[in-house]
């Protein structure tokens, strides 16, 4: 774990900064995310700042979280202007989901979640599909996700970061997990895309939407137009790619004016695609993991 100088971050009053510019130049939707936002004291007001701008250039502000303090902080969530949360879910057995987690407790997320709910905010799963992992736990799932009334989002593993354990021992690719699943679900393609890298379906069983992330067997990158901004202020353009510019630098040493000619760079160095492969042995495609950029 980094510990790092609060110089080091930007202060929330320079992310709520970037944002507007963001807004201005036509951004329409905006997700806090991590690492872990809600570990971050100030996040709630972050929010509510961000979400003055809702129906004022913004369309949507949502936060993906592992859930762990979703519990204690929905309603104020909501409150800010948030109306969907993505909350990372790989399993809902104890033991597997310790596995994975290391050290996270499934009640107290699925009581986040539930707590969401009941705050009126709309929750989307995120599940990344593992192959001897939680396999078997995938249409069990997609049930429970259509019973509470959440949507769920599979996605393959990406190699980000270096890991103990060989990835291409844990890779499921999502086009097998689509042919099981046709087995036991009408599954209906939907033509909406977020400007993310999801693809979706109506299931007809639950009335509910499963969303597949296939950085690997379908490669993603022709729908994507999403920028990551890390909480040290740099702008990655690309979560396959090194590229980046520093936002933070740009602001506090130039001012507004630095931080629109930083953003310029930023979006004519955005690459056509990144570089993702599974295979063994294979170095990880960049160094940092999931966690520094966000998903």
């Amino acid at each position: 774990m980094r510990f790092l100088p609060r110089s080091a971050l930007l202060g929330f009053d320079e992310i709520a900064a970037i944002a507007g510019r963001f807004i201005d130049r036509g951004v329409r939707k905006i997700r806090l995310t991590g690492g872990e936002p809600l570990v971050r004291r100030g996040t709630v007001d972050l929010a509510r700042t961000i979400g003055g701008r809702l129906g004022s250039g913004l369309d949507e502000l949502t936060l993906t979280t592992n859930g762990t303090r979703l519990g204690d902080q929905a309603r104020a969530l909501f409150d800010a202007g948030i109306r969907r949360v993505n909350v990372s879910l790989d399993s809902r057995d104890p033991t597997r989901f310790r596995h994975v987690t290391r050290v996270g407790e499934v009640d107290r997320v699925l009581a986040g979640i539930a707590a969401a709910r009941d705050a009126g905010l709309h929750v989307k799963i995120n599940m990344v599909a593992l192959e001897g992992i939680n396999d078997d736990e995938i249409a069990a799932m997609l049930r429970w996700c259509g019973d509470e009334g959440h949507d769920l989002t599979l996605i393959e593993t990406m190699p980000l970061g270096a890991v103990e354990e060989d990835r291409t021992a844990h890779f499921l690719p999502l086009d097998r997990v689509k042919r099981a699943l046709d087995e036991q679900f009408t599954l209906v393609p939907l033509a909406e895309r977020t400007g993310g890298p999801a693809r979706y379906w109506h299931v007809a069983e639950t009335g509910g939407r499963l969303g597949m992330i296939t950085p690997l067997t379908a490669n993603f990158c022709d729908g994507c137009n999403r920028m990551r901004l890390t909480a040290e202020g740099k702008l990655f353009m690309c979560l396959g790619q090194d590229d980046r510019v520093d936002l933070r630098a740009a602001l506090r040493h130039g001012g507004t004016a630095a931080l629109d000619a930083a953003i310029d760079e930023a979006l004519r160095m955005k690459p056509a695609r990144h570089d993702f492969r599974i295979a063994r042995g294979a170095a990880p495609a960049v160094a940092r993991h999931m966690s520094v950029t966000g998903g």
